[in-house]
């Protein structure tokens, strides 16, 4: 079956089409962003783009800092893909695309600098704010690099530091005091069917794919990670395009929070 939607799908694209009508450049739609949907998180938020929904929530907690950044606090992303979002995840520990996709979130996060590390610290070598992201996909289907992404990022804006004082946290009382971002990282996926760039692709397209380019870039232009996925290798001009794209496509996204 899967070959036969390969096929399918290639012999589309040929025509510059698409199984659900969508340009090649185009994400479905809705694609919508919801903030503050769980009242237990720090900050949460739920991603909605066509039929692919995700949620994130916030933890901040108070660790002591790693003996060779003493002066930082740390940043946590973890993916759990349930088999209530499809029936291709499994329970148990993470799978090898739980473990990418939570390191493609990180990436882009850590290395645009969005959170300033040092900030976080409370005392050197004692206390530290901890940054944990929980995405949770509820519908996986299609393009959960970018949903992930981008409900990663709102749920960082919506977040709050919690009530701290006399060493303690007081998880029921939420301050005024947001979580400072200096920078808005996001991830665009594109991929690539033969001499085609698609984006938002559907599951049927991902099991279509030759390769993969997730590019995360910041509102200025610049590129904080990127993820290569599938078999094929890609050119540097290709390469170039895809972030072309990305770039452009990260404006789109962008404009939804």
């Amino acid at each position: 079956m899967d070959k036969e939607i390969k096929a399918h799908v290639q012999q589309l694209l040929k025509q510059d089409k698409r199984l659900d009508g969508r340009k090649l450049d185009q994400y479905r739609e809705p694609v919508k962003v919801e903030y503050g949907i769980a009242k237990t998180a720090e900050g949460s938020a739920k991603v909605q783009i066509g039929e692919t929904v995700v949620t994130a929530g916030i933890k901040l907690s108070i660790e002591k800092p790693y003996p060779d950044t003493p002066d930082q606090g740390g940043i946590m992303v973890n993916v759990e893909l349930l088999p209530l979002s499809n029936p291709k995840f499994e329970t148990g520990p993470p799978s090898i695309n739980a473990i990418e996709l939570s390191r493609v979130i990180d990436r882009g996060i850590r290395e645009a600098k969005a959170i300033d590390i040092k900030n976080l610290c409370i005392e050197k070598g004692e206390k530290a704010w901890t940054v944990s992201i929980d995405i949770c996909p509820i519908n996986a289907a299609g393009n959960l690099f970018d949903a992930a992404g981008l409900a990663a990022l709102a749920a960082l804006k919506d977040a709050k530091f919690p009530k701290y004082e006399n060493d303690e946290i007081d998880y029921k009382t939420r301050t005024t005091k947001k979580l400072a971002l200096s920078q808005e990282p996001l991830p665009v996926t594109i991929i690539k069917i033969g001499d085609k760039f698609l984006v938002d692709p559907t599951l049927q397209e991902e099991k279509a794919i030759d390769a993969r380019l997730t590019v995360a870039t910041t509102p200025d232009g610049t590129v904080s990670a990127l993820q290569k996925g599938g078999d094929e290798p890609l050119t540097i001009a290709e390469v170039d395009e895809m972030v072309k794209i990305a770039l452009e496509k990260g404006k789109f996204l962008r404009e939804k929070l």
